[in-house]
Parts: structure tokens; sequence; C-alpha cells
């Protein structure tokens, strides 16, 4: 593999809002009900913190398929967020979440070093008080900032191992070894794809923010405009997800078959 131009990170942030363009009800559509999903699963006890961990690998092919689907002019349907649990390589994906939730544990547990564990109880729901939270602010922050930075080769281990395993055929291990050399190749690409994410995450809501507090003075208005705002540029990352992956293994095989392309559509 060719090594990858820092500016092609840019290149992927275009390409997510430009298959967004294409079917942006769709696809909005299918983030909702992923979250709505969510949301269901939430409420179960235990499993419910769980479960939305273990299962991003599988929903996460959802999306991939779906900007697949768009790239070729293809309509996106909502049932298409069960495609994953239909192939035959989902066990491998559960297999997946099960390690990813294995990991995030143990970042966050590591933090734990840097605050006493006010980040670990922070995350697994532990009821702090607001005096806690405000007593343990410096030592939480360096206590996110060490969990990120633990984290960064496990996210590049996780990458593309989902699409890897289901699109490309291979097994857990070797799909994890290629997505981590594949994004340590492609790092300045991928630097400037995370930075350009973080600073439209930050200054397009406050723009706009600001914008609406000068105008109404209203911070009621000022998050029923943010919140759609955020969903879809939300819905525009995950799109975004899918050059990254082209661009480094191709587009995917099209003998892999969709909901719309056998005929099980919702209407």
């Amino acid at each position: 593999m060719e090594k990858i131009p820092a500016h092609t990170g840019w290149s992927w942030v275009k390409q997510g809002f430009a298959l967004f363009r294409k079917q942006p009800a769709e696809m909005s559509t299918l983030f909702l009900a992923y979250m709505f999903l969510m949301l269901i699963l939430g409420i179960i006890p235990v499993l419910g913190q769980m479960l939305p961990l273990i299962l991003i690998p599988l929903f996460s092919m959802s999306f991939m398929q779906a900007c697949a689907q768009v790239e070729k002019g293809e309509r996106v349907y909502p049932n298409l967020l069960l495609l994953a649990f239909r192939s035959p390589v989902r066990n491998t994906l559960f297999k997946l979440g099960l390690l990813y939730l294995l990991v995030a544990t143990i970042v966050v547990a590591a933090s734990a070093l840097a605050d006493g564990g006010v980040f670990w109880k922070a995350m697994m729901g532990g009821g702090l008080s607001t005096k806690e939270l405000e007593s343990a602010a410096g030592s939480m922050r360096i206590a996110m900032l060490v969990a990120a930075a633990l984290y960064v080769p496990a996210a590049m281990a996780f990458w593309y191992a989902a699409p890897l395993i289901m699109w490309q055929q291979m097994s857990l291990g070797k799909a994890l070894f290629y997505s981590f050399f594949s994004v340590r190749r492609a790092g300045g690409a991928f630097l400037v794809y995370g930075l350009a994410w973080i600073v439209i995450a930050i200054v397009v809501p406050t723009i706009i923010s600001m914008a609406i507090t000068l105008a109404t003075g209203s911070l009621s208005a000022v998050f029923f405009v943010l919140l759609p705002i955020s969903i879809l540029l939300t819905v525009v990352m995950y799109c975004s997800f899918y050059p990254t992956y082209t661009t480094v293994f191709g587009k995917p095989p099209r003998g892999l078959a969709s909901p719309s392309q056998s005929g099980d559509k919702l209407v």
C-alpha cells in the first residue's frame, strides 16, 4: 500500500458530506433507528451498559454498507441496521465487540492511577456528587488524557477490523493486525481527519449557539437548534468512515446482498 498523503484526511471529511447529501433522510433515519435501539437496550439491567459497546462492530457495518449502497445509487432502508446480524461472520463481529468492551474497561480502569478512580466511577454510573466532581476536576482531566492516550493504539486496531472481517473475510486476529498497521501507515491523514472533526464539532456548534443567544437570548432555542445539527453532524461523521476504508482497501465486494437487492424492503 502506498503512503497516503496527510491532506487525504480532509478529503475523507468532504466525502462524508458528499455521501450524506445523496440520501440525507435515509441516512438520518438509519441513525435514529440505531439510537432508538440503543435506548431500548439501555433499559436492560447490567447488560444495558455493556451491550451498546459489544454491538458496535455489528452496527458499524450497517452504516458502512449503507454508504456503499449510497455510492452505487441504491436506496438505504432502516432494516439495513440488522445486516450484520444476518451475516455468516456475526459471531466473529460479536467477539470483536467483546474484545472492544474488555479493552475499554481496562483503559478506563488504568486511568484510576491518575485520579484515584473518579473517572472510573463516573463512567460506570457511580453516582458522584457535584462536590466530588468539582474537587477532583483537575485529576479527572488528567485521567481522561491518560485513558485517551492508552486508547489510541486500540482504536488503530479496531478502526478497520469490522469491515475487514465482513468484507474481506479475515479472521479476528488478522483483521486487528491489518487495521493497526494500515492506520499507522496513514497516520498523517488520520491526524488531519481527527483534527478536522474536532474543529467541526466544536467551532460549528459554538458559532451557532453564540448567534442564537445574541439574537434571542434563549437557552431553550439554542438547545432545540443545536440538537438536530449535532445529530446531522454525527451522521456525516459516520458517513466519512467509509472513504477511510475505500482509500486503503478499495471498494467492498459487489457480491454481498443488501436488503434492497434481495427484495426485503420496509414500506
